[in-house]
């Protein structure tokens, strides 16, 4: 229990330091940013610009500001939107972040989910045309741009089909199966790919074989030896994809009409917007550095040859 503490105080230790770099460097490459966060820039004189600096205070010193942040932000004041009429940023995001989670959470536990059944089947007909099946999809799905998968969903789905609404966000589950569908591609293909190759190598050692000598079947084997090890090296790539789905894909919501925070973050970087890319920085750094830390917890409970505190 005190090595379980021990790792988890390192851990999190680690990622407030890390949370801190991400913030000062984002704050201070903003000061490089051309122009103003303000609406209709091109038609406000120097006068005017100069006033609404000194409202919103980005007439003081750099570091007078950043320490400002600072303090704010350990208050959870993530600032205002000057883009959105003086909104918050934090009720800005909030009604955002819920579309893109849940598109992320979907995408990556049904294309993982059928990417390991891919997998796996191809390892176990090894050479047959199910192998070649499952290899062809996982290419073609790690080469074909979301977006142009979503258009064949919604073309055949939506239009051909009338089976699913092709867009927007008020039809409740059924308005997230395509947008779902769609970015769920590219982790089924890397997880396929992933457990395909891990699968064989399994399949081929020696206690596979002595399994087998056991009187195990294959089911047994793949199922007891095989998945387990196999999943060890799909945990390091399922982390840092599943966030980037849960921060959502500009096309695919685009495409679709969902209201995430995807399309919020490119508007606000072309628009200067500061507050709210110093909070999708923030956030988006969150998650990641959350979703490693359960990571490296995963790791301790599927492999038995990593223990906290092993290497002390």
């Amino acid at each position: 229990m005190n090595r379980w503490l021990r790792f988890i105080f390192h851990r999190v230790g680690y990622l407030c330091l890390t949370l801190w770099i991400i913030i000062t460097i984002t704050f201070f490459l903003m000061s490089f940013l051309p122009g103003t966060p303000y609406q209709d820039q091109s038609r406000l004189t120097a006068v005017q610009v100069e006033q609404l600096n000194k409202k919103y205070g980005l007439n003081k010193p750099l570091g007078e500001r950043y320490l400002t942040y600072l303090g704010n932000l350990l208050q959870g004041d993530f600032g205002i939107s000057l883009q959105f009429s003086d909104q918050k940023v934090g009720t800005l995001l909030k009604t955002r972040l819920g579309p893109s989670i849940q598109l992320g959470l979907q995408a990556a536990l049904f294309g993982t989910l059928c990417g390991i059944a891919l997998g796996t089947a191809a390892a176990m007909k090894h050479n047959t045309w199910i192998d070649t099946f499952c290899s062809l999809f996982a290419i073609a799905g790690r080469s074909m741009p979301n977006f142009v998968v979503a258009v064949v969903l919604q073309f055949v789905f939506a239009i051909s089909l009338s089976l699913l609404p092709i867009g927007l966000w008020n039809d409740g589950f059924r308005s997230t199966i395509l947008p779902t569908l769609a970015l769920s591609v590219s982790p089924m293909a890397d997880s396929a790919r992933f457990i395909r190759s891990e699968m064989l190598e399994i399949l081929a050692s020696d206690y596979a074989e002595l399994a087998r000598a056991k009187g195990l079947s294959e089911v047994q084997v793949v199922i007891r030896h095989g998945l387990r090890n196999a999943l060890i090296p799909l945990i390091t790539i399922l982390g840092p994809m599943t966030v980037s789905l849960m921060t959502g894909s500009l096309v695919v919501e685009n495409i679709f009409a969902v209201p995430g925070i995807g399309e919020q973050f490119t508007k606000s970087i072309l628009s200067n917007d500061y507050s709210t890319i110093m909070a999708v920085t923030i956030l988006f750094s969150l998650l990641l550095m959350a979703v490693l830390f359960l990571t490296d917890i995963l790791y301790q409970l599927i492999d038995p040859r990593v223990r906290v505190g092993a290497s002390k």
